[in-house]
């Protein structure tokens, strides 16, 4: 046997522990393969769109990379150091140091070669697949399969350098020393393990802190701790798999009534050895999960806020111009044109705002008048609105607003006009975006709005025009004002944002690139969560076949005891139990506090609630976790009633 055939030999040996590895590795691969493919396309060349998707492929094939890297680093650490006892009894027969970083040198690259092969092999034949939902969700006319030589290259120098240095840095992994320690394996650092009781605590403590400042967080008090409680939150976990779910167990066996009952003896006393030999293991599983969880979470609350735009965005285009636009009404008889020849249906309402300073609050109020309103609210299909002269209503930016305003009644008198009014209530509906009026504005009737105007400094007082065009189908209008939009930008640039006597915006063009930018996004981030979802799990399934034959002869001496398959059934579920769901189950809880304070955010940004998505990420992933627990433990019952 050659020197290499013994290498082919021990990967072949041992394919079962590297079957998870190899397959989060060939993933990999494959995910980067096909960012690859997106990236390279002759499509992506022109647009604004194939533009974010350039760098959202970049970025992500970027962050793929190092988490690979990283995810490699500790795989060969760990499934090295399970293999020291095999390697003493190496050293032992006569095995050169040297010749023993060559076997790791060629094992590795052996699984590493057979998973690029795999990856790139498999992402070409699903790119076809891939374009078309890249296509669908970038909306470009056609994103046909090419072929060329830049992703091959890039896939395969990217990760063969990359198992490259993981080949030659392995070998740092193995612990130095006596043949003697070699051969001890595992059980040499078992006594290293302790608990301790102050860092028991401490785990729980900044813990429940970190759960604590999530819930009761405010938009500004979450900017201000958006770094702190993460960095609590991973000190926190470290802790509460070293220290404190084994000093809880502990407390457990110490109350006979719970340790000494049927089968809890046994589980009690492996979940204390299995907790302290794999809580680092725990602990990355549950950082890697959360990173998983948090970045579908993320993406899925910016679809959210994509799917939720057109009701902060009721109007289809809308166009303001400000005192001294001479160019105002060809403005939006371009406007018009366009639609007229676009054939797109739209209702036009022309708004006169007027700014007057209240004596209630000494600020500025922005007023509409009453028929304007009841003109924009009958082509939505609003009832009409009536009040009386003396009498307004707010006009609500939002919804929450709305219900802050709708109880509230209020006094004042504008001073320029002199005109005293009773604000008492609030109109019910949104027919701006927010802030497009003003942040405080009312509504007046149509004599009170020209007793303002020809009042004193009437003439002076008008803020600005608005034009709503209230469109049904408003995401047609997406190329419509085109031209008046570089108009406004290069008049930005050459006066300054404060020269600019117009303001034009098209919710229907926003609307496309935000729905294609974040859908995008979100299905990169599906991917890169997939990646983490099978690398967290091959950690587990590395942690379990590597002490299969200790289990196994455990379990045999149980057998002949007496254990029939279904009690063998309770134990072995009280054992993987915990290995599974425990750290799944922390990842989850910190992710859905998580959450709680992105709600925060989210909600003083543009009031939109992500509850429904976060469900959805959340349940997705751990229907996928029950799946795979019951996969690997059918496989491992399996082997386990299988004798060598």
């Amino acid at each position: 046997m050659t020197f290499r055939q013994f290498a082919y030999r021990n990967v072949v040996r041992n394919r079962r522990i590297y079957a998870a590895f190899f397959m989060a590795s060939a993933f990999s691969v494959m995910v980067f393969f096909l960012y690859s493919m997106l990236l390279f396309h002759p499509a992506m060349n022109e647009g604004f769109v194939q533009e974010i998707a350039t760098s959202g492929m970049i970025t992500a094939e970027f962050v793929l990379f190092i988490f690979t890297l990283f995810f490699l680093f500790y795989s060969m650490r760990a499934f090295l150091q399970a293999r020291t006892k095999e390697f003493g009894i190496l050293l032992l027969i006569g095995m050169a140091r040297r010749q023993l970083q060559r076997l790791i040198f060629l094992e590795t690259m052996l699984i590493g070669g057979v998973a690029i092969v795999a990856g790139t092999f498999l992402g070409f034949v699903f790119s076809k697949f891939f374009l078309m939902i890249v296509k669908e969700l970038i909306q470009v006319p056609k994103l046909p399969l090419y072929f060329t030589w830049h992703p091959f290259v890039l896939t395969v120098g990217c990760f063969a350098s990359l198992f490259i240095i993981i080949s030659l840095l392995a070998p740092m992994f193995i612990r130095t020393g006596e043949v003697y320690d070699l051969l001890q394996g595992e059980a040499a650092e078992q006594d290293a393990y302790s608990t301790s009781k102050w860092r028991a605590f401490a785990g729980i403590a900044m813990l429940v802190l970190t759960y604590v400042m999530a819930v009761y967080a405010t938009h500004t008090y979450v900017i201000r701790v958006i770094f702190m409680l993460p960095a609590a939150a991973v000190i926190g976990t470290y802790f509460f798999f070293s220290d404190s779910l084994p000093y809880l167990i502990q407390l457990l066996r110490t109350r006979k009534r719970i340790y000494w009952r049927p089968f809890w003896l046994l589980s009690l006393s492996e979940g204390v050895v299995r907790l302290k030999e794999n809580a680092r293991m725990f602990f990355i599983v549950t950082m890697v999960s959360t990173l998983a969880f948090m970045s579908v979470g993320l993406l899925a609350s910016l679809t959210s806020f994509a799917n939720q735009y057109r009701e902060i965005n009721p109007l289809g285009l809308v166009y303001k111009s400000y005192p001294g636009n001479v160019l105002e009404q060809i403005h939006v008889r371009e406007l018009t044109d366009e639609l007229n020849e676009k054939k797109i249906d739209y209702n036009l309402v022309e708004f006169q705002v007027l700014e007057q300073k209240s004596s209630f609050t000494d600020m500025s109020v922005s007023i509409v008048r009453l028929s304007s309103i009841n003109a924009l609210g009958y082509t939505f299909g609003y009832p009409a609105v009536d009040i009386e002269d003396g009498n307004a209503l707010f006009l609500p930016q939002s919804e929450s607003s709305y219900h802050q305003l709708k109880d509230r009644t209020v006094n004042t008198s504008l001073e320029k006009s002199g005109l005293d009014i009773e604000i008492s209530g609030a109109y019910s509906h949104q027919l701006f975006p927010p802030n497009a009026i003003g942040a405080n504005a009312i509504i007046l009737t149509d004599a009170d709005f020209e007793r303002v105007l020809i009042g004193e400094g009437g003439s002076d007082s008008s803020l600005f025009r608005y034009y709503a065009f209230n469109i049904a189908d408003w995401q047609e209008t997406k190329n419509v004002g085109r031209a008046l939009h570089e108009d406004e930008l290069q008049s930005i640039l050459l006066g300054g944002e404060s020269g600019t006597l117009f303001s034009f915006g098209n919710p229907g063009l926003n609307y496309s690139i935000i729905r294609t930018t974040f859908s995008l996004l979100l299905f990169l981030g599906l991917m890169l969560a997939a990646v983490l979802f099978l690398a967290a799990g091959s950690f587990v399934y590395f942690r379990l076949y590597t002490t299969l034959d200790r289990d196994r002869r455990q379990f045999d001496v149980l057998r002949r005891m007496g254990i029939t398959d279904n009690e063998l059934k309770k134990i072995v579920n009280r054992q993987l139990l915990p290995q599974f769901f425990i750290p799944w189950g922390v990842a989850f809880v910190h992710s859905a506090f998580a959450f709680l304070a992105l709600q925060v955010i989210w909600d003083a940004l543009a009031e939109i609630s992500i509850v429904k998505e976060l469900t959805l990420v959340l349940g997705g992933f751990a229907v996928l976790q029950i799946s795979y627990f019951y996969l690997i433990r059918w496989r491992y019952l399996s082997h386990i009633r299988t004798p060598e």
